[in-house]
């Protein structure tokens, strides 16, 4: 890279100084906006001990899965683990920890981190286990428990559209968890389908702004759909 040129020519490249242990942050949900080949070059290194941040896990042997599969994950940070069996096996026998997290909250943990904000106070959840060990109070006769923000080493990002200073476009519900994971890394990485010269985006359709990213590769990986579904003639 030189100047404000975040291309990078290889996943190795783009993944460098990824270590054990790290917390990684992706972005995607289920199978829509997931950044597959970040996901495979973490696996191709064999990387161990990590805690991911995301809405769910993938499916088995597809997304994060194939990091569930190498045995890579120690520590989940999620909203939704179903269909997953590799990910429901290591839970239940004590493999791999997990906290489940209101997606709402999970989103706004990752926005509020990206933001410099530590923590904040929500009423999801008030009143149930995800409350437990928290901090309440109450704000205008309402009870709100305290949520404390997230960062992670690494972000993985995946954008339909990247130019060379890391601004981002997402297709359509490719948005999802993509937007605050970006800005919740301290080393956010976007793997882009097509990576244009800076000045072709239009700055009003702009997701991401570069600010928040480090570093851009081409991607290649194939979009896959978790399921498909056909209207009998």
């Amino acid at each position: 890279m030189s100047g404000f040129n975040k291309v990078v020519d290889s996943f190795e490249a783009a993944l460098e100084g990824v270590e054990d242990g790290m917390t990684l942050v992706s972005g995607g949900f289920g199978l829509c906006g997931i950044p597959q080949d970040l996901i495979n070059e973490i696996a191709r290194r064999g990387t161990k001990n990590l805690t991911v941040v995301s809405n769910n896990c993938g499916v088995d042997e597809w997304g994060l899965g194939v990091l569930l599969v190498n045995k890579q994950v120690a520590k989940a940070i999620s909203s939704y683990v179903g269909e997953n069996k590799e990910f429901e096996r290591q839970y239940l026998e004590g493999e791999l920890e997990l906290t489940l997290t209101p997606q709402g909250t999970l989103a706004e943990k990752l926005r509020a981190g990206g933001a410099g904000i530590p923590a904040f106070y929500t009423a999801t959840g008030y009143g149930t286990v995800v409350a437990e060990g928290k901090d309440v109070r109450a704000f205008n006769g309402k009870k709100y428990i305290l949520e404390e923000s997230i960062t992670g080493d690494f972000a993985l990002v995946h954008a339909k559209i990247a130019d060379h200073y890391g601004n981002c476009i997402y297709n359509a519900t490719a948005q999802n968890f993509n937007p605050c994971a970006a800005m919740a890394g301290k080393i956010t990485v976007v793997e882009a389908e097509e990576i244009v010269a800076p000045g072709e985006l239009d700055p009003s359709q702009i997701h991401t702004p570069g600010i928040y990213v480090q570093r851009v590769v081409q991607s290649k990986a194939e979009k896959r759909i978790e399921f498909r579904t056909i209207t009998e003639v």
